[in-house]
């Protein structure tokens, strides 16, 4: 594991991974501080991992796998090299496409992120994170935003009380296209029994049939410092289905212009509280 994590960095350019390549670089490749940036951990710890002295999480072997843009084989070859197994394709650790991963670099000025069809998060660039926060650590069913949605009542405080019922249709009809495509998925069944199970609200909407894929919606979103952004999001669905790349952009001449150029300068510097968020 650790000289295949040394082969991979090594062939990674720092523009493939939307670095800047300096004229000082003694390496072609990335240096051991740029990937454990890119996987969000420390330096010394990427370090022992290179040296085959610590032992990754499955957490962390994914995100060195996007981090290094390996392909779906590799992605697998690195999991079984440090002796975990592979991870499901619908969890917080399923593979990220390098193509999205590029796209995601490209959009420096845009929120943007890449979630399953459970609404996990998989991966999120700096401005989306500055706007909807980072992703909650949790495995399960928790991982999943559209389980939080109606099982856990803080999960809606990004949302304006006003257009929680909105949401909720929205989920549910998105869930059930979901259940058409790959519905004796375990992921898939475990979600929808539990919900059924603990939330009236999501019951009562199942009972409706509607089915609709979530392509784009209107999202009025609550900011600690900024107030509400009023954004448009749109997204491209995997060929699998299993993928989303979601996006968010101001309409022209609205107030969300200048609010998305700000979050821009703000970045992470509010530091708001851990809430669950999309």
């Amino acid at each position: 594991m650790a000289a295949f994590l040394r082969n991979r960095r090594d062939r990674v350019r720092p523009a493939d991974v939307g670095l800047p390549t300096g004229p000082r670089r003694r390496v072609p490749g990335l240096r051991r501080d740029e990937v454990a940036q890119l996987a969000g951990a420390s330096t010394d710890y990427y370090t022992q991992l290179e040296r085959g002295t610590a032992q990754p999480s499955e957490q962390m072997l994914a995100a060195l796998a996007r981090a290094l843009r390996l392909g779906h084989d590799e992605r697998d070859y690195l999991f079984r090299q440090a002796g975990r197994p592979l991870p499901p394709t619908s969890g917080a650790a399923a593979h990220v496409q390098p193509g999205m991963l590029d796209l995601l670099d490209r959009l420096e000025s845009t929120p943007a992120m890449v979630i399953t069809d459970l609404h996990v998060t998989l991966v999120q660039n700096p401005l989306a994170r500055a706007l909807l926060g980072p992703p909650i650590e949790a495995k399960g069913l928790r991982a999943s935003f559209l389980y939080r949605w109606f099982t856990e009542p803080d999960a809606r405080l990004i949302y304006p009380e006003a257009e929680h019922t909105h949401h909720s249709r929205v989920f549910v009809a998105d869930l059930r296209s979901v259940v058409g495509r790959r519905g004796s998925d375990p992921d898939v069944r475990s979600v929808v029994t539990n919900l059924l199970r603990y939330s009236a609200e999501f019951a009562a909407l199942w009972q409706q049939q509607d089915v609709a894929v979530r392509r784009e919606d209107r999202k009025r979103i609550i900011h600690p410092q900024l107030g509400v952004l009023d954004l448009n999001c749109l997204n491209l669905v995997s060929e699998d289905g299993h993928q989303r790349f979601l996006w968010f952009t101001a309409p022209p001449g609205t107030e969300a212009v200048e609010q998305l150029e700000l979050l821009s300068v703000i970045g992470l510097q509010h530091m708001a509280p851990d809430t669950d968020r999309p």
